[in-house]
This record gives structure tokens, C-alpha cells and sequence, in this order.
């Protein structure tokens, strides 16, 4: 095996597929990347065995093809130190040492046999498979994945629940405090679901970023494949059946709320500060056109209260909720005005952000308030 390649072009693939490698893996082998050079497509590969990550790039000049199993590390701290300049890889086929030429140096990495590596999952024969948007997949993914919990009990609460019915994708992120539900109108037809988990949904949302055309997902009852331009991520989806979320989001909700949201966000921050370490309870009197925000901690005699001014069309009502759940629900609407809907303050409250026109999408985020000590 021997090529040359650009050093950046070789590093920014690297950097994105090793991603997927553990701390804590198994098998010896999952430490390295599957480098696969076919024609001038060089193929690199990693594996955690619950998701796989392989991207390709076309590389300057072929002198023969091969496979080699390259230690991660090594590679990636090696070529992190280079400027931008061509580099010519030579892989000894008996004792699998790797040597990269440049035009003032060289240096050696000891490589591995790519024997060993595991084969990358297949879906079944039933598989279903569907072209998303990628704003779609992003902004569904960006939106949710901070409310999903990490709950060893409730396994399937740990990923974000995607589901597909006739024009009209749901993602669906929860850790039973907080639910984010996020819906965007699409051209299919198709009548699916799946809970993706964390650590594939996090690798999407860093790859699509660069991503323009559409993405192809496939899927079975056990894995999901997503098919980009230049890379495919193969994931273990996590198997069971999601709650029931659209149950628990109260749909009677007198009380309407239209606020500020970088006031309330910054003024709940600075009113956190007081608040009780072991709850961070605040409590948030709402009446006349005006949110009263409350925090104390009995134990060490600090407590503070601030004003905002809203726009409030119900009954006043006292609820209180988990601060640092508020900031969360807040940092991640991006509109400038947020509108809160309150039932009582035994009830969750729904937050939505304001647009100034028409969306394709629709955000709505629920949290559970708390028991507020009279």
C-alpha cells in the first residue's frame, strides 16, 4: 500500500471518524483506524461495535492499493503536527510498519493487521429507507438531544425518538423533568420510528454540519444507516417501546406568558446564584404583566428576587421550577420572545418560541415544575 496525500485532508478525515473510538473498548483492534485504499479512494474506518463511522477522500497519487489497521492516537498526534503539505504513506506489507515521507523527513508507526477488524452491521432484507433534508435532521437532532437523560433503568429514554408519519417527522427528546418535541412537515409517506441513541446523534450532528445535499437513512428493527456524501454512520439503535410523551403535555393551558427570553434567561441566572444547591429551586410568581423570580437558601441565610416585565393574559399563579432545567429550555430556543403556557403550578409548563412568520417546524418544550415549600 502506498499513496500520497494532502496532510490536512488526511487529518480532518481522521479527526472526524475518531470520534467513535472509546475510552474503555473491548477489543485492542477498535484503538485503531481501517484504512482501505481502493483505486485513488482512501476508505478509514472506526468502530465502537455499538456505531461505526467511515468516511472516504480522494487522494494525489496511487502507487498500490492495501488495507492496514493504523493506531489512532499515533496517527492523529503525528499529523496534527504538519502544515499543510503533501505526504506519501507506504505500508510494509510483512511486519505492517507504516512510513510517512515528507520533503524534509520521515517518521515511522507501527500498524496492524486489518484482519481482525469487525465487519460493519447489515440491514435486514425489510428494511426501510427514507431522504431527509439535512436542516431537518440537524435542527430535529440540535433541539432535542439536551432533554434525553442518562438512565440506566430506562434505557430507552437515553436517545432521541424519531418518528415518521405521512408528511410529518416528530423527533422527541426526554428525561421525565424535561420533554422537547420538535416537528417539521416532509414529503414522505412513510409510517416508522426509531430511538436514536446519544453518541451517534451527537457524531451526525458534528458531520452534517459540513453536509449540503440530502442524506439517505435506512433502517431495521436493530440498526440505522445514514448515508452523506462523503461519509456513512451505521449505529445500534436502541430497542424498546418510547413513552407515551404526547400524554403527559397538557393541552388546557389558560395562563399565557410572552416574554423576553434573554431577560428571563439572564435573570434567572443571576437570581440562581441564591437558590437552595441541593434543589436549585426558583420560584416564579407570575401576574399583571410582570414575572417576579424568587430564590433562597434557608441553610445559609441568601436569597434574591428580581422583576421582568411580560405580557400575561390569566389568572396570577405561583409556580416554581428547577433552575438550571429553565436555563437549559431557554439557551435552547433561539427566538428573542418565548411564549410560557401555565395551566396551575401543579401542572407542567409549555415553552414556545415566537417566530414573526410562518415555519415548516414547530418547537415545544415542557417542564415539570416543583413543590414549593409554603
Amino acid at each position: 500500500m502506498k499513496f500520497t496525500v494532502s496532510s490536512s485532508s488526511l487529518l480532518s478525515l481522521l479527526a472526524t471518524t475518531g470520534k467513535v473510538i472509546s475510552n474503555k473498548n473491548t477489543l485492542p483492534i477498535l484503538d485503531y483506524f481501517l484504512m482501505e485504499l481502493k483505486g485513488s479512494e482512501l476508505k478509514v474506518t472506526t468502530s465502537d461495535l455499538e456505531t461505526t463511522l467511515s468516511g472516504s477522500i480522494t487522494v494525489d497519487a496511487v502507487g498500490s492499493e492495501g488495507t492496514i489497521a493504523a493506531p489512532a492516537k499515533l496517527m492523529l498526534d503525528s499529523l496534527k503536527e504538519f502544515p499543510e503539505l503533501p505526504l506519501e504513506i507506504e505500508v510494509n506489507d510483512q511486519n505492517w510498519e507504516i512510513r510517512i515521507n515528507w520533503k524534509s523527513g520521515k517518521l515511522s508507526i507501527p500498524g496492524a493487521s486489518a484482519v481482525s477488524y469487525p465487519a460493519v452491521p447489515a440491514l435486514s432484507a425489510e428494511h426501510r429507507e427514507i431522504t431527509l433534508d439535512v436542516d431537518t435532521l440537524i435542527g430535529g437532532i440540535n433541539k432535542t438531544i439536551f432533554a434525553t437523560a442518562d438512565d440506566e433503568l430506562r434505557p430507552v429514554m437515553n436517545g432521541v425518538y424519531i418518528n415518521f408519519a405521512p408528511q410529518l417527522l416528530t423527533f422527541v427528546g426526554t428525561d421525565a423533568h424535561k420533554l422537547v418535541k420538535y416537528e417539521a412537515k416532509t414529503e414522505t409517506d412513510l409510517t416508522a420510528s426509531f430511538i436514536l441513541p446519544k453518541k451517534p446523534a451527537n457524531l451526525l450532528r458534528s458531520v452534517l454540519l459540513r453536509e449540503e445535499e440530502a442524506i439517505t437513512v435506512g433502517f431495521d428493527s436493530k440498526n440505522a444507516v445514514f448515508k452523506l456524501k462523503n461519509h456513512t454512520l451505521v449505529c445500534r439503535l436502541i430497542e424498546g417501546n418510547y413513552p407515551n410523551y404526547n400524554a403527559v403535555i397538557p393541552t388546557a393551558n389558560p395562563n399565557k406568558v410572552l416574554v423576553d427570553r434573554i431577560e428571563l434567561l439572564n435573570g434567572i441566572k443571576r437570581v440562581a446564584v441564591c437558590s437552595n444547591p441541593t434543589t436549585n429551586l426558583i420560584r416564579m410568581d407570575i401576574g399583571e404583566n410582570r414575572i417576579n423570580l424568587t430564590a433562597q437558601d434557608i441553610d445559609f441565610s441568601v436569597s434574591a428576587n428580581e422583576t421582568i416585565s411580560s405580557s400575561y393574559d390569566g389568572q396570577e399563579i405561583t409556580i416554581g421550577f428547577k433552575s438550571t432545567f429553565l436555563v437549559e429550555i431557554l439557551a435552547n430556543i433561539e427566538t428573542p420572545t418565548v411564549q410560557i403556557e401555565l395551566a396551575d403550578s401543579t401542572r407542567a409548563g409549555v415553552f414556545k418560541p415566537v417566530y414573526d412568520d410562518e415555519q415548516r417546524s414547530t418547537t415545544l418544550m415542557l417542564l415539570m415544575p416543583m413543590m414549593i415549600n409554603a
